[in-house]
């Protein structure tokens, strides 16, 4: 008997991950475009976004490189906005650890939020009995899928801003993707007061030049502690908002 090509689970994999890949697009797009804006040369900007790989962090980034931040500012910026990256990990581990080291390397290098969300579903659905290679095929399926999308749009993006005039204002371009991120997430009491807490110290710490662009980092850790403070006090995604209790 033959077997079908692509295989049943990246098939499912292609198929669960296609709506998703049209928010992924103009993301791209606007990475490619703002690194350029921010004075990266085309093959600069295609080989962060192959090397990083990370959409948030990728642009927090730019916006640095672009303020001429020190390397290490950027690097530890690029890391504290993936921190969630490794939760995502330990999370997954368990279902990766009957593949080959190459495997798990290739599937690291590919974890993000979209196929973190869709392999786990997919893992622990009712009929979610799968061998570890139809696990595998569906991962890379849909992380590949991204991977793929996110390159192409990037490189678009690149094409692209190099062409916008100045009088466009590009620079624009990164406060609305991050706005675009932020305003669907803020669900509850706790998130919307990191938000406000970490947003505002940012903004402080740009407004008052703190030295090293170091505004950033201090906005993300301000947000978490803040965040951590008010998810014992406030009411959380599934309370009552005048219930009074804690989450």
């Amino acid at each position: 008997m033959s077997r079908s090509f692509p295989p049943a689970e990246a098939r499912r994999g292609l198929r669960d991950v296609a709506p998703l890949l049209l928010g992924v697009a103009p993301f791209g797009v606007v990475a490619g475009a703002t690194a350029v804006d921010a004075g990266l040369s085309p093959l600069q900007a295609i080989g962060l976004s192959a090397v990083v790989f990370a959409g948030a962090s990728q642009l927090a980034a730019i916006e640095l490189l672009g303020d001429n931040a020190a390397l290490l500012v950027v690097v530890a910026t690029g890391v504290v906005v993936n921190l969630r990256i490794l939760m995502y990990s330990a999370s997954i581990a368990p279902h990766f650890r009957s593949f080959h080291a190459r495997w798990k390397a290739v599937c690291s290098y590919i974890l993000t939020d979209q196929a973190y969300a869709l392999s786990v579903a997919r893992y622990t659905g009712v009929d979610a009995d799968l061998s570890p290679a139809a696990r595998r095929q569906y991962y890379l399926a849909a992380g590949g899928s991204l991977w793929v999308v996110w390159q192409v749009c990037t490189v678009v993006g690149v094409v692209v801003g190099a062409r916008v005039p100045p009088a466009w204002g590009l620079e624009f371009a990164v406060p609305l993707v991050f706005l675009s991120l932020l305003i669907p997430a803020t669900t509850s009491w706790p998130k919307l007061v990191a938000a406000a807490v970490g947003g505002g110290v940012a903004v402080a710490g740009t407004a008052l030049a703190i030295p090293l662009n170091l505004g950033l980092i201090a906005g993300g850790v301000a947000g978490v502690v803040a965040g951590v403070l008010a998810d014992g006090r406030l009411p959380g995604d599934g309370d009552d908002a005048g219930s009074g209790g804690s989450h």
